[in-house]
């Protein structure tokens, strides 16, 4: 083989720096823990709240984990890329740099795939309480029956322009935006505790479709830089993933809790993406005159703590 040709070790090389100049997509660690594991599947129990301070009478009285629990199993995920010998030999560099950076962006867009299913299925997919991950009658111990899947009736909103549920007005999407971050603040724990009490900061998720209303309704606000917004002392980011448009939404946006230690779900991983090649002296080169570049990675994701998120549907 022509000495100056591309080899495979320069391809893998190639990858490897696309990956390093991924950013990654910013709003998944906002949302979601990342553990590692090490073992086909994890079980968390320890979602429920830890006990509240209590006068000293009669000595301690220690809490365990919570008895509901939930498990998340390792999935193997791959991707593979193959490039022909001929590009190799003629040192189509340009072209396949081009192909492996768009390879390694998949590889971290992984987790917001996974993440957003999770988004879309939560008002069907059952959660650690045994509820639906969004859902109107959560409860534990002493917490009453609470919900974060909540409706704002637009129609009803006291402002000068009103919109559609799939295109309102910004006076109504900021109305809407305002009544997510208040349902956070009547979430209580088994004990009767607020949960969120300490909530400084959020994230609102819309579809493509709500975008243009959000953007407007935030825009009007306090611009404190990287993409956050203050609303009544709180901070606001708003993400617009077009996953949830092919999910199906358009009337109904997800808002997060972005500062709290347990987030609403879980991202686990028992191995990171590794590379495996047949490069140019396989027995697969010789049989096709190409070489293949495959990543493989065991990960999962699942719900975590449900009171770091409240659905709204417009109506």
């Amino acid at each position: 083989m022509d000495q100056s040709a591309l080899s495979s070790r320069a391809v893998i090389g190639m990858y490897y720096e696309a990956l390093a100049a991924q950013n990654g997509i910013g709003w998944i660690d906002a949302v979601s823990n990342y553990f590692g594991s090490d073992q086909a599947s994890e079980t968390y129990p320890w979602l429920g709240m830890p006990p509240a301070l209590r006068e000293w009478l009669g000595g301690r009285q220690a809490k365990g984990f919570s008895t509901n629990a939930v498990e998340i199993k390792n999935k193997h995920f791959e991707a593979t890329i193959e490039i022909a010998l001929k590009d190799l030999r003629r040192d189509k560099t340009g072209q396949i740099k081009a192909r492996l950076a768009e390879f390694a962006q998949r590889g971290q867009s992984h987790f917001a795939s996974l993440l957003s299913t999770l988004i879309v299925n939560g008002p069907s997919a059952v959660c650690y309480d045994g509820q639906y991950f969004f859902d109107t009658d959560h409860s534990e111990g002493a917490s009453g029956t609470l919900d974060n899947d909540i409706t704002t009736d637009i129609s009803a909103l006291p402002v000068a322009v009103h919109g559609t549920v799939t295109a309102p007005s910004k006076e109504e999407m900021l109305q809407a935006i305002t009544a997510s971050i208040s349902q956070f603040f009547t979430f209580k724990d088994d004990q009767g505790e607020p949960i969120n009490e300490d909530a400084k900061s959020f994230l609102v998720m819309v579809p493509v479709g709500l975008a243009p209303a959000a953007r407007s309704a935030l825009s009007g606000l306090n611009d404190i830089g990287a993409g956050m917004f203050t609303l009544d002392g709180f901070n606001v980011n708003l993400v617009v993933n077009p996953r949830l448009t092919s999910g199906g939404w358009t009337d109904e946006f997800v808002t997060f809790r972005a500062d709290g230690s347990i987030k609403p779900l879980i991202r686990q991983e028992e191995t990171a993406p590794t590379i495996k090649m047949k490069d140019e002296t396989s027995e697969y080169a010789f049989d096709n005159d190409a070489i293949q570049i495959g990543v493989d990675t065991w990960r999962n994701v699942g719900y975590g703590r449900w009171q770091g998120a409240v659905l709204n549907t417009l109506v």
